[in-house]
């Protein structure tokens, strides 16, 4: 995704599968902040969830991609539920948060469809 700054591993990971694994977890800093975030549920080519503590304002965060093959290639699909914690961060969340999510997500996808056909 743009603006990760960096990501630290709480978690024990020794190969990089490990790092989709659940239980697997990371403390991440970007742009907009830090968070906490671990793997809840991780089907190998299928679908990955995941949790997020403390990301922009939010209670929590859950989101979840689900890959599915399709004859023209891969269909991926993404959601995304989320709690604010007051009034003013559900104001600024309905205002803005959903249009920078949308956005981030579609340029990693972007970035990550270029990787795949590479």
């Amino acid at each position: 995704m743009e603006g990760i700054e960096s990501v630290e591993y709480t978690s024990e990971v020794n190969t990089p599968e490990d790092k989709y694994r659940v239980g697997a977890s990371a403390h991440m800093a970007e742009k907009h902040g830090e968070c906490d975030l671990e793997i809840t549920e991780s089907l190998e080519n299928e679908k990955i969830t995941y949790s997020v503590r403390g990301y922009r304002g939010s209670r929590y965060t859950i989101g979840s991609y689900t890959l599915k093959p399709t004859e023209a290639g891969t269909e991926m699909t993404f959601v995304i539920d989320y709690e604010v914690t007051n009034l003013i961060f559900k104001i600024l969340a309905k205002l803005f948060l959903q249009r920078a999510l949308e956005k981030d997500l579609e340029k990693a996808s972007e970035n990550l469809k270029s990787i795949l056909e590479k």
